[in-house]
């Protein structure tokens, strides 16, 4: 399947923390989930992708063009959400259009007040007297109405209730489809369990594991266990080792008795709490 984005050797370097030589690729017709604690490096990547920072070295690519050369193509085709809001607070609804339409050669207003329709969005209402769960139904509108073929999400369901989160994801399942994509960071790892076809797990500047999301559920496991035990498992399939009170959990990359169905959230707490097999005093 061809990718829809091909990030290559990535790395940018601040005084505390390096993102370090990512390959990540994302297909046509999928969601990426990124995870990892804060200040892992998603946000970073994404800010690298749509050129708000620069890049050390590496190579994006995006829609088969290069991120930076053909910045202005790209961003035509990619629907964006980060914090913050776009618009001053003192516009209406009904007067989005007037500035996108400027802005999007595809821009659909009609497609926009369907989505208005479907949100429960009064046209008339000023940004600022929106809540927090209308203005995300708000910029989805936005974004959905300028038909990409490529949503960017940072962190979009965080503050919403589960009845407008379910909503949300509904959505963006709907959008994808052969030549269309999402890559979205979240820290509500449960999101990304309903809906990604991709999860790519970032500690530390670093890919740990980017892996089909079935085949990341299914294959890794967590396995308990006492100390003397730890020997018991190829070296090689230890990703890490988290000591509790009474027994260690062994992060498997290649299968093992779990002791239960895991989870992203799972995953990424044995990760960041637990230690390389070699830091354990056998």
């Amino acid at each position: 399947m061809e990718n829809i984005v091909e990030i290559n050797g990535l790395t940018k370097k601040y005084d505390d923390f390096t993102l370090d030589n990512i390959n990540l690729n994302i297909k046509k017709g999928s969601i990426m989930g990124l995870i990892g604690a804060n200040g892992a490096g998603k946000t970073t990547i994404i800010k690298l992708m749509l050129n708000s920072v620069h890049k050390d070295s590496g190579d994006i690519k995006i829609f088969g063009m290069d991120s930076f050369e053909s910045e202005k193509d790209i961003k035509q085709d990619l629907g964006v959400i980060l914090d913050g809001c776009f618009f001053f607070f003192l516009i209406r609804l009904n007067e989005i259009p007037f500035v996108m339409k400027n802005t999007y050669k595809n821009w659909d207003t009609d497609l926009y007040f369907n989505y208005l329709k479907r949100f429960n969005l009064n046209p008339k209402k000023r940004i600022r007297d929106l809540s927090t769960g209308m203005k995300m139904k708000l910029k989805i509108a936005i974004i959905l109405s300028h038909n990409p073929k490529l949503l960017v999400l940072d962190e979009c369901t965080n503050g919403l209730d589960p009845v407008m989160r379910n909503e949300m994801l509904d959505i963006f399942s709907e959008f994808v489809d052969e030549e269309k994509s999402i890559i979205f960071s979240t820290h509500i790892t449960s999101d990304l369990e309903r809906i990604a076809d991709q999860i790519t797990f970032i500690s530390d500047g670093k890919i740990i594991i980017s892996d089909d999301k079935d085949n990341l559920l299914n294959n890794y496991q967590i396995v308990k266990c006492g100390k003397d035990e730890l020997g018991r498992f190829n070296k090689e399939d230890i990703l890490r080792v988290k000591e509790n009170k009474d027994n260690f959990e062994v992060l498997l990359k290649n299968g093992g008795n779990g002791n239960s169905r895991l989870t992203l959230e799972d995953i990424m707490i044995v990760y960041e709490r637990g230690v390389s097999l070699e830091g354990i005093n056998l």
